[in-house]
C-alpha cells in the first residue's frame, strides 16, 4: 500500500503515475502544510520534519502524520475540504489511487473514439468505497463524473456523507448507499432505473483476521519498524482487509454477480493486487461469457499494480450506448 518514497531507509524515487496524475515527483510539503494550516494541533505541519537526505517528510509509519498527509493532498490538490476517518479506518495512498480514476478515464476513451465522455453524462458505482470515500472525492473533482459510492459498513457511509457536506460542490456529483445484503455486490444496490458507465473496486485484499496481521508485519518491517503494536499505519477495518477467500473468492463473486446486471453497466472494474490471480480471475470470465476483457497495468516506481476490466455488450450495443449517453 506504500510506494518505494514511502521508506525511510531508501532513498526517494519518483513514482511513475499517469500523466494526468497531479501526484507526480515528490511531495511538494511547504505548500502541503500550508493548506492543511487550519486543521490546528493535527496539522500537517506537526509531523513534517527534515529526513537523513535533507527534504522535508513525514513518519510513515505514524498512522496521524499518514492521515495529515492525505488530508493536505486531498485539500491542495482537489480543493476538498475537512477529509477526515475514524481511528483504525483504512487510509488509502492518495497517488496511487488517483492513478486507478485516470486508467478508468482511458479505458472509456478508447470505447469512444479515443475521447473521454462528456463529463455531465457519466456515472460511475464504487463498491466498498470505504469510510474514506477516496474514489468518487478524485473522480468527482478530477472528471465531475457523478459517483453512487457503496458499502456494507454505516459508519463508512456515515463518514462519507459528513465529509460531503463539508463540500456542498461535491454533493450533486456523490450519493452514498449502503449495502445491507451483506452476501451481494451488486444486488440491493444497481436499481431498475440505473445505468453506469463503469463500476470500480478495491476488494478485500486477504482472505483471514490472521493473514491481515501478517501483511500488517510485512509493511512495517517496509517502513524499517522491527516491532509494532500490530496495527497498520494505514489501518483498515475488517471488511476493508479481510474476507472469506480473500481477494480472489470476492472477484470470482463479483463476475459472477455482475452477470445479473450485463445490461445496466458498460464496464465492470476490479483492482487486483495479486498477478497470480489472473488466470483463475480470466477463468472466471471465461465462464461467464464476458464480451470483453482488458488487464490494464499501473506501475508506480518499484510497484506494480492491475485492473481487470470486463463487459457483456457486443459492438452493436456498445456503440448504441455510447451514441446515447457519451
Amino acid at each position: 500500500m506504500s510506494s518505494p518514497r514511502h521508506n525511510p531507509q531508501k532513498k526517494p524515487t519518483q513514482a511513475e503515475f499517469h500523466p494526468r496524475n497531479r501526484h507526480q515527483g515528490q511531495y511538494d510539503f511547504t505548500a502541503l502544510i500550508d493548506a492543511d494550516r487550519d486543521a490546528g494541533a493535527v496539522a500537517l505541519g506537526h509531523f513534517v520534519n527534515t529526513n537523513p537526505y535533507g527534504d522535508l517528510s513525514i513518519d510513515f509509519a505514524n498512522p496521524k502524520a499518514v492521515k495529515a498527509l492525505n488530508r493536505a493532498l486531498l485539500k491542495h490538490q482537489y480543493g476538498i475540504n475537512a477529509w477526515g476517518i475514524p481511528d483504525d479506518y483504512l487510509c488509502p495512498p492518495v497517488p496511487g489511487r488517483a492513478d486507478y480514476i485516470h486508467c478508468l478515464a482511458d479505458l472509456l476513451a478508447a470505447s469512444n473514439q479515443g475521447r473521454i465522455p462528456k463529463k455531465s453524462n457519466l456515472q460511475a458505482l464504487d463498491i466498498g468505497t470505504g469510510a474514506n470515500g477516496i474514489y468518487p472525492l478524485i473522480g468527482a473533482s478530477c472528471y465531475h463524473w457523478k459517483f453512487t459510492a457503496t458499502d456494507i459498513n454505516p459508519e463508512s457511509i456515515a463518514n462519507l456523507n459528513r465529509i460531503l457536506l463539508a463540500n456542498p460542490q461535491l454533493t450533486s456529483r456523490i450519493q452514498t448507499r449502503l449495502q445491507t445484503n451483506h452476501d451481494a455486490i451488486f444486488r440491493n444496490i444497481i436499481g431498475e432505473d440505473d445505468w453506469f458507465d463503469f463500476s470500480m473496486c478495491n476488494p478485500p485484499f486477504h482472505s483471514s483476521p490472521d493473514e491481515a496481521r501478517e501483511g500488517s508485519k510485512r509493511k512495517w518491517e517496509n517502513l524499517g519498524q522491527s516491532q509494532n503494536t500490530g496495527k497498520l499505519n494505514f489501518g483498515g477495518q475488517h471488511a476493508e482487509l479481510w474476507c472469506d477467500g480473500g481477494e480472489l473468492a470476492f472477484i470470482q463473486k463479483m463476475i459472477q454477480e455482475s452477470q445479473l446486471f450485463a445490461t445496466r453497466c458498460f464496464w465492470f472494474t476490479s483492482l487486483v493486487s495479486k498477478a497470480s490471480n489472473l488466470p483463475a480471475i480470466n477463468a472466471a470470465l471465461k465462464r461467464a461469457h464476458v464480451q470483453q476483457s482488458k488487464t490494464i497495468d499501473m506501475q508506480q516506481g518499484q510497484k506494480q499494480s492491475r485492473f481487470i476490466a470486463w463487459n457483456f455488450l457486443n459492438p452493436v450495443q456498445q456503440a448504441a450506448w455510447a451514441k446515447m449517453r457519451w
